[in-house]
């Protein structure tokens, strides 16, 4: 016989407190019932349920037995329903949030390729540089920047977040010369006003980890909005690889102190810690380690 049917049978039969009732509630005979518990009594060398002719009662040791069974049995229905649920088809509407810029350049453009996938997914991306809170707010996912407090989420680790510092080339033709991070305590840095850049840029060089105080006159929350600043001659920005890079190879803004090499950031992508995830937040999960996992960013 199998063990864990012969488990299950007795787990049964000790909730229901007879083997006529355990035999109703499995769909089988209760001499089976009865041929099931004798064969974990044989294979365990142990008396589970003594039996007489009015009633049933569990040994101690079969009351031990059946605690453990009971933890087994669950166990088992769980990977059972994992499994199913790998299987399933990812189906519903998800709920993202993410940060603006990096949600603008780098997320929202990905989407179509994610829905184009998951066709019985609908997506609702709400960006905000505030830091959300995904089980109050109801979010499935959570993209966050920087280092992470101690939430109880369940956070993967995707590439670094990258920064360049740029300005524009008219900006630099009347500013002071900038090239070294302590230049800039002369310069009108533009500020991003959420996280540590507000106050402090930071740089590595042989002479090791540089932090250097900005200020500026213009603080935004926007990086898009810093951007356009910089484009416009009112200073240096700090602001992702993305955003940056194409306006660099357009020629509209420069990079900055090019020698110096600027620290990552982390990026994570948060979620509830749920026992088993649902197929469609499993499936953005693992779509978007596939994208910004590998040195993408």
């Amino acid at each position: 016989m199998d063990r864990l049917t012969s488990m299950t049978v007795f787990t049964r039969s000790v909730e229901l407190g007879s083997f006529t009732a355990a035999a109703e509630a499995l769909d089988m005979s209760p001499q089976l019932v009865g041929k099931n518990v004798s064969f974990l009594e044989q294979h365990l060398g142990v008396r589970l349920i003594n039996r007489t002719t009015r009633q049933h009662s569990v040994t101690e040791a079969g009351r031990d037995f059946y605690e453990r069974a009971k933890i087994i049995l669950a166990e088992l229905e769980a990977a059972e329903s994992f499994a199913a649920e790998t299987r399933a088809t990812p189906r519903g509407r998800i709920r993202i949030n993410a940060p603006v810029t990096f949600g603008v350049h780098a997320l929202a453009p990905l989407l179509p390729v994610y829905l184009k996938q998951n066709p019985d997914v609908t997506v609702e991306l709400m960006l905000a540089n505030r830091m959300v809170d995904l089980i109050d707010e109801g979010f499935d996912i959570v993209f966050r920047v920087g280092h992470l407090p101690d939430s109880g989420l369940v956070a993967r680790a995707l590439h670094p977040y990258q920064l360049v510092a740029c300005a524009s080339q008219a900006y630099l033709n009347e500013a002071p010369p900038l090239v070294h991070p302590s230049n800039l305590s002369q310069h009108e840095c533009l500020i991003f006003s959420h996280t540590s850049l507000r106050t402090h840029w930071e740089f590595e060089s042989t002479e090791g980890r540089l932090r250097v105080a900005v200020e500026g006159r213009l603080m935004l929350d926007s990086g898009e909005a810093l951007i356009n600043a910089a484009r416009a001659g009112q200073g240096v920005a700090l602001q992702p690889a993305e955003l940056v890079m194409p306006l660099i190879e357009e020629g509209s803004l420069v990079q900055v102190l090019g020698d110096f090499k600027i620290p990552t950031r982390p990026l994570h992508i948060l979620h509830a810690p749920d026992r088993r995830l649902t197929p469609k937040v499993r499936s953005f999960l693992d779509f978007a380690s596939d994208h910004f996992g590998s040195g993408r960013l």
